[in-house]
C-alpha cells in the first residue's frame, strides 16, 4: 500500500521538480495513516521524518517496521540506503521547534534552488535549514527586490534574505534571536557572493524588542515568518501569534515606506486575521498563489500580502 502510493506521487512529483529546475522537494506527506513519515528529497539524499504517534508495537516490532518502510522508500526514490537521513519528530501547529537541537553530527551540505545555494543539515536540527513550502514566495520576494531595502525578520537561515540579495535589493536587514541560525544565515549569503557589510546586516536580537526601535519609513519590502509560539529565555516576552498579530504587523507597517509590501505568513493552523485593526491599504490572502506543486492539499501555514498605504 505504502509502496504504490510513494510510486504514484513521485512519478508525479518528479516529473514537476524536472520539469521547474527544483531538487529540494517534498514527495510524502502523512498520506496513509499507517505510515506517518515525511519524506523530502534533498538531491540525491532523502529526509525522512517519523511523526510520533501510539503504534502499538514493541521497540522491536517497531524498528522492523521502520526498517522495511525506509528500504521500500529508498528502492521507490531511487536513494542509496546510507544516504536516508532519519528523525522522530513531533506533530507542531508552527515553527516554534526549529531552534531545538537533535544531535551533534554537524552533516552540512549545499543544495541549489533556483539557482541559489543553501546550506542544509539533515541530522542534528528538527527542520533542515530550508522551508520547502515557500520556495513560491521567496521567487516573489527575489523578483520585487531590485533596488530596495528589504526586511527579514525572524529570517532563521536567511533564505529570503538570499533571494532578496539576488534581486539587487540595496539593502538587506536579517534578524532572528539565534547567533546559529543567523550565522547560517550569513553564511547561505557567502555561498550565493553577498558579503558587503554596507549592503547586508546580521542583527542577532529579540524582533518584538527591535522592532520598537526600527527606523521608521524605511524599507520598501519586509518578510514577516514569526513562530506561533515563542518563550525562549532570550526574549523579553511570550509570543502568540493570534494574539499579537495586530501588534506587531502594525509595527512593522511603520519601519515601512508608503506603499511598501510586507509578506506575513504563519503556521498557525486556526489563525484568524483582525484585518479591520491592521493599519493596511491592502490586506490580500496569497496562500494559494504561494502552494508550491509538491505541497497541494498539505499546506499548513497561511500567507498574506499586505502593503502599507
Amino acid at each position: 500500500m505504502f509502496e504504490n502510493r510513494l510510486t504514484k506521487k513521485f512519478r508525479h512529483l518528479r516529473k514537476q521538480a524536472r520539469q521547474q529546475g527544483i531538487s529540494c522537494y517534498r514527495v510524502y506527506d502523512h498520506d496513509i495513516p499507517e505510515f506517518p513519515f515525511c519524506l523530502e528529497m534533498y538531491g540525491d539524499k532523502l529526509y525522512a521524518a517519523e511523526y510520533l504517534r501510539r503504534h502499538g508495537m514493541n521497540e522491536e516490532d517497531h524498528d522492523i517496521w521502520l526498517d522495511q518502510s525506509l528500504q521500500i522508500a529508498a528502492r521507490v526514490l531511487g536513494i542509496e540506503p546510507d544516504q536516508i537521513h532519519q528523525k522522530l519528530r513531533r506533530r507542531k501547529s508552527g515553527r516554534e521547534g526549529q531552534y531545538q537541537k537533535l544531535g551533534e553530527e554537524k552533516e552540512f551540505f549545499n543544495v541549489e534552488e533556483d539557482g541559489l545555494l543553501f546550506k542544509v543539515n539533515l541530522n542534528d536540527y528538527l527542520d533542515t535549514g530550508l522551508f520547502l513550502d515557500h520556495r513560491i514566495t521567496r521567487k516573489m520576494v527575489r523578483q520585487q527586490s531590485e533596488g530596495k531595502n528589504v526586511l527579514n525578520l525572524f529570517a532563521y537561515t536567511g533564505s529570503f534574505s538570499v533571494y532578496a540579495a539576488a534581486g539587487g535589493a540595496a539593502e538587506v536587514v536579517t534578524v532572528d534571536l539565534s547567533n546559529t541560525y543567523l550565522n547560517w544565515a550569513r553564511e547561505n549569503m557567502a555561498l550565493n557572493g553577498f558579503t558587503d557589510p554596507q549592503r547586508y546586516q546580521f542583527i542577532a536580537a529579540d524582533v518584538l524588542q527591535w522592532i520598537e526601535q526600527a527606523p521608521p519609513n524605511h524599507f520598501d519590502l519586509v518578510v514577516l515568518d514569526p513562530p506561533t509560539f515563542s518563550n525562549s529565555k532570550k526574549m523579553n516576552e511570550f509570543l502568540d501569534i493570534q494574539r499579537d498579530h495586530v501588534r506587531l504587523v502594525n509595527q512593522v507597517l511603520q519601519t515601512m515606506k508608503p506603499g511598501g509590501v510586507l509578506y506575513f505568513s504563519t503556521n498557525a493552523r486556526k489563525f484568524i486575521p483582525e484585518k479591520d485593526k491592521i493599519n493596511a491599504a491592502i490586506f490580500q490572502d496569497i496562500t494559494r498563489q504561494t502552494m508550491a506543486f509538491d505541497f497541494e492539499g498539505k499546506l499548513e501555514r497561511l500567507c498574506y500580502r499586505i502593503v502599507k498605504p
